[in-house]
């Protein structure tokens, strides 16, 4: 894991349990095991929830690499720890749980 994404975790581990994994060349961010994001490079992509709309609505929308289909919110304010806690409580509540795996 490279200095970035320690760095991310170590920040956004003020909030909950943050694990990051490696996947097709970049890394998938969980938060108390939902997916939140994407990091990409020395860049953090978070997905779009109402919560995640509305306190960074001034943060760039991209693709967080090519032939995604998702648009994400480029995550650069990591000095705010009360937003970060804020935010990914919020997504937290908005996104789906986690599918259960099928028995085979």
């Amino acid at each position: 894991m490279n200095e970035f994404n320690e760095y991310v975790r170590d920040v956004f581990s003020a909030a909950g349990d943050i694990v990051i994994r490696s996947m097709m060349g970049g890394y998938l961010v969980y938060f108390n095991g939902k997916l939140i994001g994407d990091v990409c490079g020395d860049e953090l992509f978070l997905k779009r929830t109402p919560t995640s709309d509305r306190l960074l609505a001034d943060s760039e929308l991209r693709y967080p690499y090519e032939e995604s289909k998702t648009l994400m919110h480029v995550f650069d304010n990591f000095d705010d720890k009360a937003l970060i806690v804020e935010l990914l409580n919020g997504m937290y509540a908005e996104l789906p749980e986690k599918k259960p795996k099928k028995a085979r």
